[in-house]
């Protein structure tokens, strides 16, 4: 009887745990299901909100809301691109990543020379085009990128020129997005605040992109980059999709800075603004190489297993004071220009220095976030200066010559950081030495003017 009964007994347990297997499936079905469409309904939330934001205080009717959508695709690929370098040149070999990070830093100074005077006047050739002029950019960048992405796979040397022109396409479209500002501003709508929704729509952007950048960086470098040809392929159809009135009815002329009286002198309140935000920008090179190196070679006490970590608390905290500073500039009612960089100056100084004497965790963030906001209102009172005193045939010259002066600063700060021994108070007390002698010398420069209130 046992004998017979132990096939039924074992039939049995086998159909109950079959049964409970299928509810187990079925419930799993039904959780992910749910999942989705919990995840679906949330994005869709979100992006709702998202474009019901961009549409606000009348950019909706003026178009300037599809400007913030293509910056928010522009940030967006921006961040692929430098998830994917920095995979590439970060984690090397110490010594071998510092070869190949002064190399890249070269190649991206040494052409601005030339860039400098061709890349506004060779915009000004599509006033008439301005829509499509910002749709090459990003289609070269598509195609740039699909290159670098086999580049990186088979380690070519083909790398370098790639990334190059990414940059370069990249400060184009910088110039030709900020000259067509004004031209898409909403009535009763500030330059400041304008250009403060658009950056905002960059850090949506990078923040989005950032993780599915990330994820596909797992399967290699080149997966990103692949990832940031489909978002530059997305933002050239909506650069086309521009308003008409984003392109300009008269053309414009080269700008000089020099005082050449046959061409258009920048104003003196541009100037300052522009030597101001030279001295920020070396600060944010330095600090992105010098840390990057330092804190992988000599991570704080207690951190010596968590170096990617302490580098995304140091390095992160300039992006979420970048995003501080984005935020102040949409909020606030009123800004003097003037003030407001030289004040942003003086902060950089004083965290730098305060950095260097009592050097840790704190301080070094601290200093981030400090960079951070300091050169995100910067920026926002400069090109919103740019956009108000520059006329309007002059304004892409301008913008090609300042983002060129901005980069070159960058990149002479980076030098530093590379070439400096990984000594934190020397290498911090270097910056601070340089930042107050700069800020001195932005101060005793600064032209006798009246002082102005927010651009507008």
């Amino acid at each position: 009887m046992t004998g017979a009964e132990a096939p039924g007994t074992s039939s049995g347990t086998a159909g109950r745990g079959a049964g409970t297997g299928r509810r187990v499936a079925g419930a799993t079905g039904r959780g992910i299901r749910r999942a989705g469409t919990a995840t679906g309904s949330a994005a869709t939330y979100t992006l709702r909100q998202a474009r019901r934001a961009s549409r606000a205080e009348g950019a909706g009717d003026s178009g300037l809301y599809r400007l913030i959508e293509l910056h928010a695709f522009n940030a967006a690929g921006d961040a692929a691109v430098a998830i994917s370098l920095a995979g590439t040149l970060f984690f090397a070999q110490p010594g071998e990543a510092r070869g190949q990070v002064a190399l890249f830093l070269g190649l991206t100074m040494l052409p601005f020379a030339v860039v400098a005077p061709l890349l506004g006047p060779f915009l000004d050739r599509f006033s008439h085009g301005r829509r499509w002029a910002i749709g090459a950019t990003m289609a070269l960048r598509a195609f740039l990128c699909w290159l670098m992405a086999d580049a990186v796979a088979s380690q070519s040397l083909a790398m370098f020129p790639t990334a190059l022109g990414v940059l370069v396409s990249s400060k184009a479209y910088g110039v030709a997005r900020a000259a067509t500002v004004p031209r898409l501003l909403p009535p009763g709508l500030s330059l400041v605040k304008a250009n403060s929704r658009i950056s905002l729509a960059g850090v949506v952007g990078a923040a989005v992109a950032g993780p599915l950048a990330g994820v596909a960086s797992t399967f290699g470098a080149q997966w990103s980059l692949r990832f940031a040809f489909v978002v530059f392929a997305g933002a050239t159809i909506l650069s086309i999709l521009l308003p008409a009135k984003a392109d300009a009815h008269t053309g414009e002329l080269p700008v000089s800075l020099s005082g050449d009286t046959r061409k258009f002198r920048v104003p003196a309140d541009v100037v300052f603004a522009l030597r101001c935000n030279a001295g920020l920008r070396m600060l944010s090179g330095f600090l992105t190489m010098y840390m990057a190196f330092l804190l992988r070679q000599h991570p704080f006490p207690g951190w010596e297993h968590r170096t990617t970590l302490l580098m995304g608390l140091v390095i992160g905290a300039a992006g979420l004071g970048n995003t501080i500073g984005i935020a102040l500039g949409s909020m606030l009612r009123r800004l003097t220009p003037t003030v407001t960089v030289v004040v942003a100056l003086l902060a950089d100084a004083t965290a730098a220095t305060a950095a260097a004497v009592f050097y840790g965790l704190l301080p070094a963030i601290a200093l981030g976030l400090t960079a951070g906001v300091a050169q995100a209102m910067g920026k926002l009172v400069l090109d919103a200066t740019v956009q108000r005193d520059v006329p309007e045939r002059h304004r892409t010259s301008a913008f090609a010559r300042s983002e060129t002066l901005l980069q070159l600063s960058w990149v002479l700060g980076g030098f530093m950081g590379i070439a400096l021994p990984l000594i934190p108070r020397l290498g911090l007390g270097v910056l601070a030495a340089l930042m107050v002698s700069w800020t001195v010398f932005v101060l005793v420069k600064r032209p006798g003017r009246a002082v102005r209130s927010e651009p507008s």
